[in-house]
């Protein structure tokens, strides 16, 4: 925001960001990340959290937006700003501070299916909503855009090679590529974010911090308790489900042509409000 508003940047420049974060450091963190999962049953948990938090946002933003009168667009924006957790450049370092170094292989299959949900549910819901004001949304469009999407085709890859082939000689080159996710996907938003006509959006935005923040970690909750399973991997599901919205979301918003100024609103406040909810979340499970 600094480099924006002393103008020592091009108005544009968000954009060359964008090719980078999206084109690169996020193929590249499916390429380093995905070949290490070790897969087992306990491990759905944490999978099984990511689709959670995301049906859950379809369908509260769904019945919202329905009962506000808003278009495809916006309910779009929302479901982006909602539906995925920044697992990594805010979840990371709060589940060591919470939970311990130990909880990190846990944190980082939370972090990828996330990512892969947020590559083919993130993109399909962003395709509908930018192309609604064009026309009709095809689904050969949809997949046309999906199939072409550099995250989604890493993933893909990193998932039908690494059965096969050893990817473990290529993991330090990929890792100095995807360390650069977070801090240009959140320079990014901080050069688009414009906190003009912020009263108009309230609504918008406190509703998708209410599910974000609150309902979201909620449900994880719920269906721990259901299944009584205890340690660490339902306390990481849970505390990774109640982090703040995914900052990437605002770069796809940007690249689909969505409400880019509330979805970087939401994920902007969402980062804020989200240190003291996490800590929250955290009390809530110890308790």
């Amino acid at each position: 925001m600094l480099f924006k508003t002393m103008r020592w940047i091009p108005a544009d420049a968000h954009k060359s960001i964008n090719i980078w974060v999206l084109y690169v450091a996020l193929p590249a963190a499916s390429l380093r990340y995905i070949p290490d999962i070790k897969w087992s049953g306990q491990m759905l948990l944490p999978v099984a959290s990511s689709v959670i938090v995301w049906m859950g946002s379809w369908f509260f933003m769904e019945a919202y937006c329905r009962y506000k009168g808003y278009s495809q667009r916006s309910r779009s924006s929302l479901e982006l700003a909602s539906g995925y957790s920044n697992t990594s450049f805010v979840g990371f370092p709060l589940v060591v501070a919470y939970l311990g170094e130990q909880s990190m292989s846990i944190a980082v299959i939370c972090d990828q299916s996330m990512f892969i949900l947020f590559s083919i549910a993130g993109v399909i819901a962003a395709v509908k909503g930018g192309g609604a004001k064009e026309g009709t949304v095809s689904t050969a469009m949809v997949l046309r855009r999906l199939v072409t999407f550099p995250p989604f085709i890493a993933c893909m890859l990193a998932l039908v090679l690494s059965p096969v082939v050893d990817l473990s000689p290529t993991a330090p080159f990929f890792e100095k590529l995807a360390l650069t996710v977070s801090p240009l996907a959140l320079f990014s938003v901080g050069l688009q974010l414009k906190f003009k006509g912020w009263r108009q959006q309230i609504p918008q935005i406190s509703m998708a911090l209410f599910y974000k923040l609150l309902v979201a970690p909620a449900l994880v909750l719920g269906v721990v308790l259901a299944i009584g399973m205890k340690g660490a991997i339902p306390a990481v599901s849970v505390l990774e489900a109640s982090m703040p919205a995914l900052v990437t979301s605002g770069i796809v918003a940007e690249q689909y042509h969505l409400n880019t100024r509330l979805v970087n609103l939401i994920i902007g406040v969402s980062i804020v409000v989200g240190l003291l909810t996490t800590a929250f979340w955290n009390g809530a499970l110890h308790w």
